[in-house]
């Protein structure tokens, strides 16, 4: 049996704002299996982001259980939250959030020392990773020296080199063009499918359906399953070897 990467229950978060409160999530039920992609589509504003939050332990809810990797996020300190999210989940940001005195391969670097990981294992999966996205060429450079796809493909870069059980990805497909998008999707697929990495991917690209195991819409702080999601078997073009 498939086990449980994220699981999600009567989750509530809402917000106040000048003495009136905004309900963002109403009760929002989510399972996702180990090594399946999903993704969230809605309109600007409906919680997508406030919910990959929650599930990255970035936010708490107001109501709800949440576990992830079979870890009750909700019962834990602050300090367990932090080394949970160091080790365990990688982020993709829609603004690529990288330093800007960094060059690309110090910004994935600097990722890995977080958790603790030693140098020759930090420079090689830093190599295989900005292989991975094709930006072996670029690996000396800042931000400011890339474009708006580089950049977004050296925050992916940055996720993967982890090798979380769990990549939390918001728009990652952003300012990439279509070849490279799909490339990026089929590289994420080629992953979950072969270390069973869990992906939730927070997307208005509809190309992205093709891609992922499962789609969900969050309308009215809800989500509702989409019919006749499309699964498809990729292999990436470079895969990050765990050996």
């Amino acid at each position: 049996m498939t086990d449980i990467s994220v699981a999600v229950h009567g989750l509530e978060r809402s917000f106040s704002n000048g003495g009136s409160t905004l309900h963002v999530l109403r009760g929002v039920d989510l399972d996702v299996q180990a090594g399946e992609l999903v993704a969230l589509f809605g309109p600007s504003g409906s919680g997508k982001t406030t919910l990959l939050n929650l599930i990255g332990a970035l936010d708490r809810p107001n109501a709800g259980s949440i576990q992830v990797n079979n870890q009750d996020i909700l019962k834990m300190g602050d300090r367990a939250r932090e080394t949970f999210r160091r080790k365990q989940i990688g982020f993709i940001f829609q603004n690529a959030t990288l330093l800007p005195t960094y060059t690309a391969a110090e910004n994935i670097d600097l990722a890995l020392r977080l958790p603790g990981m030693g140098f020759f294992e930090r420079r090689r999966r830093t190599r295989a990773a900005l292989e991975a996205v094709g930006l072996s060429a670029w690996s000396g450079h800042v931000p400011d020296e890339l474009s708006g796809g580089q950049r977004q493909r050296v925050a992916i870069a940055r996720a993967l080199a982890l090798r979380p059980g769990i990549i939390l990805a918001d728009e990652p497909t952003n300012g990439l063009d279509t070849r490279t998008a799909r490339r990026t999707l089929a590289l994420f697929r080629g992953i979950a499918e072969h270390q069973r990495t869990t992906f939730l991917i927070v997307s208005h690209d509809p190309m992205v359906v093709e891609y992922v195991n499962h789609a969900y819409d969050l309308v009215d702080g809800q989500l509702a399953r989409r019919g006749g999601t499309t699964q498809v078997t990729v292999e990436p073009e470079k895969e990050l070897s765990g050996d």
